[in-house]
């Protein structure tokens, strides 16, 4: 998968670490950078600056924190998947292990959630769990196409 990551953190220092992750467990999909909830909408929507899709192609996979200013993650994840196309793979990467923030999460349609880690080695255990399952083995909904049955 070629297609870029749109990495939706508001922490510059957590998006220079994940970026220096990716580039030791060399991953090559260029990395997008959406500083706020509303930022990643209008990516994902070619709104605005995003609208040059030769410049900002649409994700494959959305690494999405959930504490975000202007709009929250959880609200990021539930546009994504009432979109009426298949959407991006999505990662939820947090700092909160709260049971209901998890199963929000994963009722909204995340497809993974992490808990993030300040200890760079762990951070670089995930970025190569994400490549070696989301980027690399997985067959993604936009992909897959379900052969025709005679009914």
């Amino acid at each position: 998968m070629d297609q870029p990551i749109l990495l939706v953190e508001d922490q510059p220092n957590d998006a220079f670490f994940f970026r220096h992750a990716m580039e030791k467990e060399g991953l090559a999909n260029p990395l997008r950078v959406a500083g706020d909830g509303q930022e990643a909408i209008d990516y994902l929507q070619g709104k605005g600056k995003f609208a040059n899709r030769e410049e900002f192609p649409l994700p494959g996979l959305v690494v999405l924190d959930l504490k975000l200013p202007r709009v929250m993650g959880l609200d990021v994840l539930k546009w994504i998947r009432q979109q009426p196309e298949p959407g991006p793979v999505v990662v939820v990467l947090s700092s909160s292990d709260e049971k209901n923030d998890i199963s929000s999460a994963y009722d909204l349609g995340a497809n993974a959630y992490l808990v993030k880690t300040t200890v760079l080695a762990r951070l670089e255990e995930m970025v190569r769990s994400i490549k070696d399952f989301w980027l690399t083995h997985n067959v993604a909904a936009t992909t897959y196409r379900a052969p025709a049955r005679d009914l």
